[in-house]
């Protein structure tokens, strides 16, 4: 039905007679002419009605945007004088010689011309994706994953699909279930991940490994997370952690430089430890010039307790950050900070205006001055590099609460002082993780997940103090985002089992849980490593968006349901019963009851 795309003509067609499809996105009677905009996926087009094709003239008196319609006609070239600079095609229009109208459209829910609701465009997805802005997300996404084929195919990786209908595993989300009608009682499970498959797919001697895959987690969801997200798993046997960031890395590299035109460069490499430090983050925003500064050895003997108390504590911490040209921020501001840290579980936030470097304490404000000496003060400005004019806020409570709470305030800082360069692009590898993470009841948790290798131990070693104990794992982050994470797994059986010990697996449980990866552990595991991207926050970041859901055609809402198709919805009766499930959902009155009966 069409020779050429919209967005595709050009002067190089001038005088050939084309074949236009596409949709009405704006159309103007200027009295003698009729100009329609007609756009399609590649772009818009200026199409000229002259009243003297009658015809198509009086079909053309009846467009409205958003109708499906079909042009024939002559492209020419504009006059210099008419040349649109905004348009992709605004040298050219097409003179009408023909109109059919293939579908009226009612008034669109969506005013493309406003800002509309997410919920409004969620729910009328398939009118939200016409918008330009959206075609030319989803087609940067489809540029991105024909890329990834191009380079890892000429890399040598193979395309291996896995089961989507499979075990259980712990990969640190709850999963989602799938009944099995033949397996009465039995459920699968939605992977979280190809994580066990992959590990398999090397034993089998299939040393590069790659699929573009759906990967499904049921957590808590915000702007960059969706309950179905699509992964780029790749793994690889006989390449160490290095060799592993370095394919990978030059995959991300050439991917910005074709579709932005974006050079990289060579990616920092930083440990986890320094950047927690540093930045409150294991995957720190380098665009944002402030950094946490510690100063506990500082205060560990000044009377106000609030800093002493942490400053002599092993698990405390006291942190600052100064933040450049901060002495402006008035009191109500400081006072929404302090709210903000709040979140975090910090009991306040101390501050310190520097209103005259040279003077030293005389030259400070702050409400926490009078406990603080002129060494003490002194000490903290030239730690912190502190300038007149500047303002130093100060954390101080656990590690975690300080990292956290400061971490995330210096983000915000950043945000709201416009500190951050958005303009910029700063990548980076943070490596060294801690192989196990303690929670509030001192169990120990896989950082990662539990198949990854320890860094340079031996399982008796890793078995003795699994606390300090590093993994050999690295993150890629881009722009403060993790764009992809990985690590060298672990291949022998010996291993595999002190870790699970670690975790709280026993014996029977690893048996039943993970038998078949144990056994195939014996039989000449070769040394293996991987790393998966979410293509997903690839794209957010390509099509420089916040929100994920930009960048998929249907996503999902943070609360995990699909506004266009009202999923999920309730099982067929009939369905649930030829599975033997039942379904009890208590009615708000009969939990009322029982809460009155309690």
């Amino acid at each position: 039905m069409r020779t050429q795309y919209c967005g595709h003509l050009n002067k190089s067609l001038a005088g050939q007679t084309v074949e236009l499809c596409g949709w009405v996105n704006r159309r103007r009677d200027l009295g003698g002419l009729i100009f329609v905009d007609m756009r399609d996926r590649e772009g818009i087009v200026q199409v000229v009605v002259d009243p003297d094709m009658k015809e198509v003239f009086e079909v053309a008196n009846q467009l409205r945007n958003e109708f499906c319609i079909r042009f024939t006609g002559e492209v020419r070239v504009r006059p210099e004088s008419q040349v649109n600079k905004d348009m992709a095609t605004g040298e050219v229009e097409v003179l009408a010689t023909g109109l059919e109208i293939i579908n009226r459209s009612e008034a669109l829910p969506l005013d493309f011309n406003q800002t509309n609701s997410e919920e409004q465009r969620l729910k009328y997805r398939y009118i939200d994706l016409r918008r330009p802005e959206m075609s030319d997300r989803i087609k940067l996404r489809a540029k991105a994953s024909s890329f990834v084929r191009r380079f890892l195919d000429d890399n040598l990786f193979l395309d291996i699909e896995t089961p989507v209908l499979t075990k259980a595993t712990p990969e640190g989300a709850r999963d989602y279930l799938v009944p099995s009608r033949v397996h009465k009682g039995n459920f699968y499970a939605l992977p979280q991940s190809p994580q066990l498959f992959k590990q398999l797919l090397m034993m089998s001697g299939f040393d590069r490994y790659y699929q573009i895959v759906k990967c499904f987690r049921d957590e808590d969801l915000r702007a960059d997370r969706q309950p179905e997200f699509t992964q780029i798993d790749i793994e690889t046997s006989f390449l160490t952690a290095p060799q592993v960031r370095e394919v990978t890395e030059r995959m991300i590299t050439e991917m910005w430089k074709e579709l932005l035109n974006v050079d990289l460069g060579a990616f920092p490499i930083m440990k986890f430890e320094e950047a927690m430090r540093r930045f409150g983050s294991d995957k720190p925003d380098l665009r944002n010039p402030l950094e946490l500064v510690d100063v506990a050895d500082i205060l560990k003997d000044v009377e106000f307790k609030v800093f002493s108390g942490p400053a002599n504590d092993e698990k405390g911490r006291v942190a600052v950050i100064r933040v450049p040209g901060g002495a402006s921020l008035s009191r109500k501001q400081i006072d929404e900070y302090t709210k903000f840290v709040g979140i975090y579980g910090a009991k306040g936030l101390a501050w310190m205006k520097v209103n005259d470097r040279a003077a030293g304490l005389e030259g400070v404000q702050s409400p926490v001055a009078k406990f603080l000496n002129e060494d003490v003060v002194n000490a903290i400005l030239e730690r912190t590099a502190a300038e007149t004019g500047d303002i130093i806020l100060f954390g101080a409570d656990s590690k975690r609460v300080v990292t956290e709470a400061m971490g995330a305030l210096r983000l915000k800082l950043g945000e709201d002082l416009e500190l951050t360069d958005k303009s910029a692009w700063k990548p980076l590898w943070v490596i060294d993780f801690p192989m196990f993470e303690e929670d509030d009841e001192g169990n120990l948790h896989a950082m990662h997940h539990p198949f990854t290798s320890p860094l340079d131990l031996t399982p008796e070693e890793l078995a003795a103090n699994p606390a300090v104990a590093n993994s050999n794992a690295y993150d890629m982050v881009i722009n403060g985002y993790e764009v992809g994470g990985g690590s060298v797994r672990i291949h022998n059986a010996e291993m595999q089992s002190a870790v699970f010990s670690i975790l709280g697996i026993e014996a029977e449980e690893q048996k039943a849980k993970f038998g078949f990866l144990l056994e195939a552990l014996k039989y000449g595991t070769p040394p293996h490593a991987g790393l998966a991207f979410g293509l997903d926050r690839l794209v957010m970041l390509l099509c420089g968006t916040d929100n994920i859901r930009d960048v998929i055609a249907f996503p999902k809402t943070t609360a995990a349901s699909c506004l266009l198709t009202d999923a999920p919805s309730l099982a067929n009766p009939a369905a649930l019963e030829e599975l033997s499930i039942a379904v009890a959902i208590a009615k708000k009155e009969e939990k009322d009851d029982q809460a009155n009966n309690a």
